[in-house]
């Protein structure tokens, strides 16, 4: 099915591992979002007009099985403007498609996700098309310590490991490690082109299990033109390889020598907060891509960032937090944590990049010994 045109006063429906940032990103374009995911934060139930839990868990990932038992009742006697899916679906392709059955999908459908995620054929595609890609293999390869590890339709950056003690196995592929600096492109593909919205510094936050866990990310005001244009041309001829349609973004690495692209994200992804603006919505943006119509691209005069902020250590109770302005995703009270546990999303707003980056790094500081302050 496809999505009907965008229509403020309709609603959305919207499934992923996390919602809250799509749910808010339907509300600033005056969408009433139906918001089903793992968590139902408190500001994810309080930002939808109905929520309920996504079948399935972290470990598992979404019960396809289950799903679309799940978004009728949650649609209950709405016809919703169209079905956003967010993360999680990578690697549960074929429930992408049994939505798109029985919902106007707005995004990309199952056989675009397969084709970009699948990491042979996109180490092909890149080769063809003349864009740098870093090595791919199956295979264990001699030289270990001077590649990756991945999941095949990983998201985030928790499935990421460094090859050195790690055999092949099913689902895992190896690529060759690059050193620089991260860089996202979020942008929209109409099957045919990409527009580019921006681009965004990324970090990681490093966990023992995890070194590449993702961190952050802050929007830079400024990128080279020459560049842009180059890496915008890359991302187009990808677009009409997959059919790739509405929000999506590419990792790059920006290494000695030059640019490499990393991956493609066929979804709206961790930087939509930091991007979306209400004068030129970008769940409007998406909606209307998908189905051939025009659209604005927010345009911005500073920086921006958002933080993801973990558990450094159990904690049996969480606190009561008042919690600042700048945040979300927030955990509820009494909620048990183990280590390694999201927190909150942080946010903050400066004139530059790197002063934007200190900004939110002391704002998580100062409220992760709240909780800390507060551990039981």
């Amino acid at each position: 099915m496809h999505a009907r045109l965008p229509n403020s006063a309709g609603s959305l429906l919207i499934a992923a591992i996390s919602g809250r940032a799509l749910a808010a990103a339907a509300r600033r374009a005056g969408y009433r979002p139906l918001v089903a995911d793992f968590f139902c934060d408190t500001d994810t139930v309080a930002l939808a007009e109905r929520a309920m839990t996504l079948p399935g868990d972290l470990q598992r990932g979404i019960d396809g099985e289950r799903i679309i038992e799940t978004l009728r009742q949650l649609a209950g006697d709405d016809q919703p403007v169209a079905a956003v899916l967010g993360s999680g679906f990578e690697r549960t392709t074929e429930t992408v498609d049994e939505v798109a059955r029985h919902f106007p999908l707005a995004g990309n459908c199952g056989a675009a996700i397969r084709r970009i995620k699948d990491p042979q054929l996109l180490a092909a595609d890149c080769a063809e098309l003349g864009i740098p890609h870093p090595e791919f293999r199956w295979e264990r390869p001699s030289d270990p310590e001077n590649w990756v590890t991945k999941t095949a339709g990983g998201a985030g950056g928790a499935h990421i490991r460094r090859a050195a003690g790690e055999n092949p196995a099913a689902g895992r592929y190896f690529q060759r490690f690059v050193a620089g600096r991260s860089i996202s492109a979020l942008f929209i593909g109409d099957g045919q082109a990409a527009r580019v919205v921006g681009f965004s510094r990324q970090w990681a936050s490093p966990a023992p299990a995890a070194p590449y866990r993702y961190g952050g990310a802050v929007r830079l005001r400024r990128f080279d033109r020459n560049q842009a244009a180059i890496i915008r041309g890359w991302l187009s001829g990808l677009v009409r390889r997959a059919g790739l349609v509405g929000l999506c973004s590419a990792d790059l690495i920006r290494a000695p020598d030059g640019y490499k692209l990393i991956e493609i994200n066929p979804r709206p992804g961790a930087t939509l907060d930091i991007f979306d603006d209400a004068g030129a919505p970008l769940i409007e943006a998406h909606l209307c891509a998908a189905t051939g119509k025009a659209y604005r691209l927010p345009r911005f005069a500073d920086s921006m960032a958002s933080m993801v902020t973990y558990a450094a250590a159990p904690i049996a109770q969480f606190p009561s937090i008042a919690w600042p302005e700048w945040t979300a995703d927030h955990q509820s009270l009494g909620t048990r944590l183990i280590a390694g546990d999201p927190v909150c999303t942080v946010f903050a707003r400066g004139p530059s990049a790197d002063l934007t980056r200190r900004l939110i790094k002391g704002q998580a500081s100062r409220l992760q010994q709240q909780w800390e302050g507060d551990r039981t």
